[in-house]
């Protein structure tokens, strides 16, 4: 009996998992559908990151999911991430990590210039910000755009500008007709970096938008991520301002 039992609780274990699973990934293709008719398959998205890695750190599995749904995913990155004097560097590593995550370098764009300098004790002006973001969105007939929320994930207080840029564009009623805005949601470190807590609680929380990455997501995000550093396996986001 005493060796039994540990071994009739780990085939418990074992089948409890895999009914999880099993519920999740059903649940995960009625979500994809419902995302599909929420998001607007075909649909021209704009990724807004400050940094280069912000891409593979905080938004693959929202690039990976987007692709899925057949959306044009394009790339504006407002600074070259050259706060180490790297600056070169981290803009090739951001085509490549952009590559694998299936945006071509065409629809990459990074700015480097000194209004918005890659440096956490520098507050970017919203206004500044909101135009340079407005113009990328009207010359490419963006209507989705996805960045960080009021939390930066991180709390950068360059993340935290661009959620402010696009805040102040959809308040101010000057976003194009049919412009959607979509936000990562910032959360706090248990869920952030213990990623088994992260994926029951984003799973009932239900937020708006929720990508999972697939095995083979998994190995692609994984490629981006040693390209600069570690990444998430999961993404929430929320729909735009009411």
């Amino acid at each position: 009996m005493e060796v039994a039992f540990p071994a009739c609780a780990a085939a418990a274990a074992v089948i409890l998992t895999w009914v999880f699973f099993w519920g999740w990934n059903f649940s995960e293709r009625m979500k994809s559908r419902e995302q599909a008719g929420l998001l607007g398959a075909g649909s021209r998205t704009l990724l807004v990151i400050a940094h280069p890695d912000d891409e593979a750190m905080f938004f693959a599995p929202t690039v990976l999911g987007l692709a899925r749904l057949r959306h044009q995913v394009s790339l504006l990155c407002f600074s070259a991430g050259n706060y180490y004097n790297q600056g070169e560097i981290r803009k090739k590593e951001l085509l490549q990590s952009c590559d694998v995550l299936g945006i071509p370098p065409s629809s990459v764009t990074i700015i480097d210039n000194r209004c918005f300098p890659d440096d956490p004790s520098v507050q970017w002006d919203t206004g500044h910000v909101a135009s340079t973001l407005l113009q990328h969105i009207g010359a490419n007939g963006i209507n989705l755009v996805v960045t960080f929320d009021a939390g930066g994930v991180s709390g950068h207080v360059n993340h935290v500008a661009l959620y402010a840029a696009a805040r102040s564009l959809h308040a101010g009623g000057k976003l194009p007709e049919g412009c959607s805005v979509l936000t990562l949601q910032s959360v706090g470190l248990a869920r952030k970096y213990l990623w088994p807590l992260d994926l029951p609680v984003s799973l009932l929380h239900a937020p708006d938008v929720l990508f999972v990455l697939t095995s083979e997501e998994v190995t692609r995000a994984k490629i981006t991520q040693k390209l600069g550093r570690k990444g998430r396996t999961s993404t929430s986001l929320h729909q735009n301002w009411g």
